[in-house]
């Protein structure tokens, strides 16, 4: 009997979505996969027919993001766990049965992250960033979104995913809402996948720190304590009012109009963003100062 889905986003992933299903076929426990394709158009939906393994393919109009192509998967969802995986990652055969069999053996955990060649976890930092952990240690803040399994139940229960995020956060984000939840998260270091990273986005371009920079606000809007968030977006204003008459550090993350971007689309979704906040709220068995006394630097 299949316990989980295999979530696969894929845009333009001609490239390297074989790999991704590759090791899927190989995989040690039975599974579902689903693809959603975002709208490639690069030959992809001809890789996803095509191969061995026939994975059902989710093909969306446009490209709705990695958030927004899990979100989309999630009502479709019909298995205890639902595991994200990139595009661009190659899970090893026992990924999802380490992965499965951790979830099993601790009901109160939500999510359950894997270790990745270029994340191990994320670490929650004293401004709020989600930074990755780059070896597996014995408690994180949160699970990489790249490859990791979680509670079908848990995941909906919380919300889903922010599909507004399009991409980066979201796993943070969902990290947090499980937390407040009174889930845990777990690292299980026998879980390993290779990850490209960067194969469907270029870090450090200016799209990157858009979505990193605006994510990041969001996501303490909608789950830090009201002061952590006021402050950091009070933070992240002044510095770019300042940075006219500073010397430029050579960074798009540092313009002032991708940081005036950034607030803008911060501005526009505030009334959501209160909206999700008294939700989340209202779902949390854990006060969002616990979270952040307990995590926050670490």
């Amino acid at each position: 009997m299949e316990h989980s889905t295999v979530v696969v986003v894929t845009w333009r992933g001609r490239d390297h979505v074989r790999q991704c299903l590759d090791a899927l076929a190989a995989q040690h426990r039975p599974h579902s996969t689903l693809v959603v394709d975002n709208a490639s158009d690069d030959g992809t939906a001809e890789i996803l027919a095509d191969h061995l393994s026939k994975p059902r393919v989710l093909r969306v109009s446009r490209n709705l993001g990695y958030a927004g192509a899990l979100a989309k998967a999630l009502p479709d969802i019909r298995t205890p766990f639902v595991a994200w995986l990139n595009d661009d990652a190659a899970p090893a055969p026992d990924w999802l049965a380490e992965l499965e069999d951790a979830l099993d053996a601790d009901p109160g955990a939500g999510a359950a992250g894997a270790v990745l060649t270029t994340s191990a976890g994320v670490r929650l930092t004293d401004d709020g960033h989600g930074a990755d952990v780059p070896t597996a240690e014995a408690s994180v803040f949160g699970f990489c979104g790249g490859a990791a399994l979680l509670r079908t139940d848990a995941l909906r229960s919380i919300g889903g995913v922010p599909a507004g995020f399009f991409c980066y956060y979201e796993d943070t984000d969902t990290s947090w809402r499980l937390r407040l939840a009174g889930w845990r998260v777990l690292i299980v270091a026998g879980a390993k996948a290779s990850h490209l990273h960067g194969a469907s986005s270029e870090p450090g371009s200016f799209r990157f720190h858009r979505w990193n920079e605006r994510n990041r606000l969001l996501m303490l809007l909608r789950c830090a304590p009201l002061a952590v968030a006021w402050t950091q977006l009070a933070r992240f204003a002044a510095l770019t009012a300042v940075l006219p008459f500073r010397r430029s550090v050579g960074d798009r993350n540092f313009t002032v109009g991708l940081r005036l971007l950034v607030l803008a689309e911060v501005v526009v979704r505030l009334p959501a963003v209160w909206l999700a906040r008294w939700r989340i709220g209202r779902r949390s068995s854990v006060r969002r100062s616990v979270v952040w006394r307990t995590w926050a630097g670490r």
